[in-house]
């Protein structure tokens, strides 16, 4: 999508359930890879990542579709752990917090 698109109009929103994977995966959109094993090894997309859990993002939806799809998340997931952990990689990512 960011060849295809550019990067300006892109949003990354991660459901990952831990906070160790969150932290991965908004890495990777962001600097790159850090494992070094994928394909965007090396590539900083400098994306801005949310994890849908985050307030922020939920106050994005419509409550009743909020209610529907993230409910049960909600329940079983440190929702306010995982939107921190996401929200420290934008913190350390030039202009990130700002996106």
């Amino acid at each position: 999508m960011a060849e295809q698109h550019g990067t300006d109009n892109l949003v990354v929103l991660l459901g990952t359930p831990t906070t160790d994977s969150s932290q991965l995966y908004a890495q990777t959109v962001t600097e790159g890879d850090p494992t070094w094993a994928g394909p965007l090894a090396g590539i900083a997309l400098q994306l801005p990542v949310y994890h849908v859990l985050d307030e922020e993002v939920r106050r994005q939806f419509a409550a009743n579709v909020a209610d529907e799809q993230l409910a049960m998340a909600e329940l079983v997931l440190e929702g306010e752990a995982l939107s921190e952990a996401v929200k420290s990689v934008r913190a350390t990512t030039p202009g990130g917090e700002g996106r």
